[in-house]
């Protein structure tokens, strides 16, 4: 072989090899970005961290949110937990879960857990946020809006309109209650206003307890209204004033973090080869917001 096609082979392996690395290296990053879940941490700041779990939207499963929950909760390496919440709340089950998780760790695992209200929180968002060690919301926050809401669609009129008839068989006066084929009875309206009131106690007592104020004194304002951070402070429903980077700064001096702490987020969801290329297409699918309007269910949500 000739020197010159020598030559001409080592710079093509070289060029390949380069080649190869360069992807590799860009298929590492991409997967680094993708499981790093915005994790800030590093081996010099093991024990300065704090988890940050993001409540969003409607509230419609306790998932991942309780799971994000318990994970950073078991980890020592924690010191406190920032519950960043933007959310009007959500079924009623499903915020008594997520409620249920911050009240253990504020209990059992004895680790603390502020809530930061960024846009909104309220209702059942409100809910799991009263069982926190501390509240904190912006001046122009909506806070608040305790209380229950059951509304589904009456299309009866429609059906006659059509000339179709709803035909139901159950086993007893109530097993049908909320058909949306008909209005509800006498009987079935103060059936469905007797578990709403239920409901409605046990919301007023998880903000009693969790506020250190006299039920009677919380059920007096719970009215369903909405407050700004400014006067939700004056009403003593959240602790403080301040944006995210203050609950920050105030939760990991209370923790004895001196210095900038880490923030450590969960880890996100795996995304595929073609999630990859073909972007993210959720915002044109439905949302599972929309489901609220197609099924009979209790909610602790602000609408």
């Amino acid at each position: 072989m000739s020197d010159g096609r020598s030559r001409t082979l080592l710079w093509v392996l070289i060029g390949g090899g380069a080649f190869f690395l360069f992807v590799l290296a860009v298929f590492a990053l991409v997967y680094l970005t993708l499981h790093a879940g915005g994790t800030d941490a590093s081996i010099t700041s093991f024990g300065d961290r704090i988890g940050v779990v993001d409540l969003d939207g409607v509230i419609l499963s306790p998932q991942p949110v309780v799971g994000q929950l318990k994970k950073f909760a078991d980890d020592s390496s924690i010191k406190a937990i920032i519950l960043h919440v933007n959310s009007p709340g959500g079924g009623v089950a499903a915020s008594e879960e997520i409620y249920r998780e911050v009240k253990r760790i504020h209990n059992e695992k004895k680790k603390k857990i502020v809530v930061s209200i960024e846009t909104v929180g309220a209702s059942g968002a409100y809910y799991v946020a009263s069982a926190s060690d501390k509240i904190y919301a912006d001046n122009g926050s909506i806070v608040g809006s305790i209380g229950v809401i059951a509304q589904w669609v009456n299309y009866g009129d429609l059906l006659k309109w059509a000339k179709l008839k709803d035909v139901v068989l159950k086993t007893g006066e109530f097993k049908d209650t909320g058909n949306p084929a008909r209005d509800l009875t006498p009987n079935e309206q103060a059936y469905m206003q007797e578990l709403i009131d239920n409901m409605f106690g046990q919301f007023v007592k998880a903000v009693a307890d969790g506020r250190g104020m006299k039920f009677d004194d919380v059920k007096a304002i719970a009215n369903g209204k909405v407050w700004t951070g400014e006067q939700a402070k004056a009403m003593n429903l959240i602790d403080g004033v301040g944006d995210f980077e203050t609950v920050v700064t105030d939760t990991a001096k209370s923790v004895g973090i001196s210095g900038e702490p880490t923030l450590v987020h969960p880890e996100r969801d795996r995304k595929t080869l073609m999630d990859l290329l073909l972007g993210d297409v959720s915002q044109f699918l439905p949302g599972r917001e929309k489901m609220l309007e197609q099924k009979v269910g209790f909610y602790y949500l602000w609408k």
